[in-house]
């Protein structure tokens, strides 16, 4: 099995997972644990979303987390917007990376936008332009390129036609989000492989859901592919709420054990990973998904073996 030897994991469950709670935390809650991701080894960190208040009330307070936290220097604070006001809202807060995101279902684009996935992107020009003038980095992403609810099956060449947009409005760094939870290893291989080699100028992230138990295979899958970036969500925290059934995300610790086991190197501690995790649980009030805060970490079932006592040794009873 040929792998890259060093994946780069980005702690999503700030925004992605604590989206989908009941249990809305508090500010200073969100930044101790921002505090935490970082020191746990963290580079990339999606602190939240510049969306509605009222469609998403529990990233109303993404501004305001990004005007307190202290920043450490080397680690990327994004934060995932829908249009223009989105770039206004980062630049009044000091935010240096934003993300956009379009669904590769164009059923879905043209039920909610009345526009092709394709015109979605060149749209994003004025967010682009606007970001580049005032130093924010820009990335985007693509929702349900392994399949969608609405057409099941996504052609490849219709994920090229997005891919080449947001290149022609000046994105490099691009997602492909399993939003939908469908996708299997041996597609996930098929395309990320493509990708890779089509568009070598592209940064390409991977966002893999758990929705049917595939995201540690398909993670693998792509790593085969050449796919060396990942998001990740403590214990698993989160889900899309616009499809069916479609709830939790790659565990953050799950996947570190996973890689640590395998000798591929990811710059992050374990154990503060875990301790971390089991902090968001108990803010949220719910166990969580991730199998190593049920079982704990393989190391820590080797035991010392009691020494073979000799034949003439006497046992005492």
């Amino acid at each position: 099995m040929k792998l890259v030897d060093k994946v780069i994991l980005c702690e999503v469950g700030l925004r992605d997972g604590l989206q989908n709670e009941c249990t809305h935390l508090t500010t200073e809650q969100k930044i101790e644990l921002i505090n935490d991701i970082v020191d746990a080894g963290y580079k990339v960190i999606e602190v939240g979303s510049f969306m509605s208040p009222k469609a998403v009330p529990q990233m109303a307070d993404t501004d305001e987390i990004m005007k307190r936290i202290n920043r450490k220097e080397g680690v990327e604070y994004r934060v995932l917007i829908a249009n223009l006001k989105g770039v206004e809202r980062a630049i009044a807060c000091g935010c240096k990376k934003v993300k956009l995101n379009v669904s590769a279902s164009r059923a879905h684009n043209l039920a909610n936008l009345n526009r092709t996935p394709e015109e979605t992107v060149a749209g994003f020009q004025d967010c682009v332009d606007l970001a580049k003038k005032n130093g924010i980095e820009i990335s985007g992403s693509i929702s349900m390129p392994f399949g969608s609810p609405w057409e099941y099956k996504i052609p490849v060449q219709d994920i090229k036609n997005i891919v080449a947009a947001y290149l022609a409005c000046g994105i490099t760094q691009i997602s492909l989000s399993d939003a939908s939870g469908m996708a299997v290893p041996t597609q996930v291989y098929k395309l990320c492989k493509e990708m890779k080699e089509t568009y070598p100028q592209v940064s390409w992230v991977i966002h893999l859901h758990n929705t049917r138990g595939m995201a540690l295979t398909n993670m693998l899958s792509a790593m085969q592919a050449g796919m060396d970036t990942f998001d990740v969500s403590f214990g698993g925290l989160g889900g899309c709420p616009f499809v069916p059934g479609a709830a939790g995300n790659l565990v953050s610790e799950d996947t570190i054990h996973m890689l640590d086991e395998m000798g591929i190197e990811t710059g992050i501690n374990l154990d503060k990973a875990i301790t971390l995790a089991k902090k968001v649980q108990k803010m949220v009030g719910h166990n969580l998904d991730g199998f190593i805060l049920k079982a704990g970490k393989s190391s820590e079932l080797v035991h010392e073996l009691p020494k073979r006592q000799g034949k003439n040794e006497k046992i005492d009873k």
